[in-house]
């Protein structure tokens, strides 16, 4: 009975469709978990439309017309179902996962991308090391497309000394405590997360605090996101006040960057991290690894600090003299970010994403 209903429902769907112009429509596909890649799509829809580019729920993907599909992540390529899916126009984000880095999901889906590249229409590779690395699959160079995970600046204001206040009394954080955020997903699957993703760097992160405590009394970490099993009891067996919430819809977020002193990233290779941008844009000092779009987008001492990967010492030590710094001597670092996020909100990117759906979506 279920199979005839779908059988069904794709007749009528390719009944309806049957006048469409062949990729004359784009399908956004993100993750339905309402974590970080659906609202990238929603910023990539919104971009969409004031291109003229023309929409498509991803049920139309049965249309009787080939049309274009975005997929919010690569991973996509490790089930085979995708290739179903021709003779649609396919193309897809690549934010991270470089060969060899010891995770086999990393590794099965660029094997994937070698074997299938040609077959492949359009990647968006969010930072030049990704962008080398797709390139070495032997992909033609036309399809690749370097366009960095913006930000919605407007829903990270600039924060004043009152805002923060606000923001610490709205969490139940103390006035007088140094805080330290950390907002992502670290822990292996959608449960309580007690594996760790090493990737992310939840053990150097957990490390960082520990050795930063012994020198900050009033050391408190904010942590939001799902699957934070180990960093929390990392934490708690270190005896560090912490308190995490994980929130409900994204732009919540603001709230959370507006009551810290200082963010950090300690991942081992990311994609982005957003929390890059949208700290430099609430005006939160940040340090972080060489990661990600940090490699492309901080100018280390000028608007952030950088360490390399797992150099714990280093992020207690920058962290240390985040503390230690007074808010005039950090404003410069502090207006430099802004004016780096500012540079990658989402309208700035209008057109590097023209040039992506070109020959994509007609």
């Amino acid at each position: 009975m279920k199979l005839l209903m779908q059988s069904a429902a794709k007749n009528i769907i390719k009944a309806a469709s049957w006048n469409w112009k062949p990729y004359s429509r784009l399908i956004l596909y993100g993750d339905d978990v309402g974590w970080s890649l659906d609202w990238d799509m929603r910023e990539l829809a919104n971009i969409s439309r004031r291109l003229g580019v023309r929409l498509a729920h991803p049920i139309w993907k049965h249309a009787a017309s080939p049309q274009s599909i975005f997929f919010a992540s690569q991973f996509f390529l490790t089930n085979d179902d995708w290739m179903t899916l021709l003779p649609h126009r396919i193309g897809f984000s690549y934010f991270h996962g470089a060969p060899g880095s010891g995770e086999s999901d990393f590794d099965d889906v660029y094997a994937s991308l070698c074997k299938h590249h040609e077959k492949l229409v359009r990647i968006q590779v969010s930072h030049t090391e990704m962008l080398d690395a797709i390139l070495q699959t032997g992909i033609d160079p036309a399809k690749v497309f370097l366009i960095p995970i913006g930000i919605n600046a407007g829903f990270f204001p600039f924060r004043t000394v009152q805002m923060k206040r606000n923001a610490r009394a709205e969490l139940g954080i103390p006035h007088s405590a140094f805080v330290v955020g950390s907002f992502q997903k670290d822990g292996v699957g959608w449960g309580d997360g007690m594996e760790p993703k090493l990737i992310k760097g939840p053990d150097v992160f957990v490390e960082t605090m520990k050795r930063l405590k012994k020198d900050v009394p009033e050391l408190f970490v904010l942590l939001s996101g799902p699957a934070r099993g180990f960093v929390k009891k990392g934490l708690e067996d270190a005896d560090i006040p912490y308190w995490h919430g994980y929130l409900k819809s994204y732009p919540d977020i603001a709230t959370m960057f507006q009551a810290l002193d200082l963010y950090v990233v300690a991942s081992r290779q990311e994609g982005g991290p957003k929390a890059i941008l949208e700290s430099m844009a609430t005006g939160v000092p940040l340090v972080t690894t060489r990661v990600g779009q940090a490699m492309d987008l901080v100018r280390h001492g000028e608007n952030a600090f950088m360490t390399d990967v797992e150099d714990v010492d280093a992020l207690a030590s920058y962290a240390l003299r985040v503390y230690r710094s007074s808010q005039a001597d950090l404003q410069p670092m502090l207006v430099a970010g802004r004016k780096t996020a500012e540079a990658n909100r989402y309208e700035c990117q209008i057109p590097l994403w023209a040039e992506f759906m070109k020959g994509f979506v007609e």
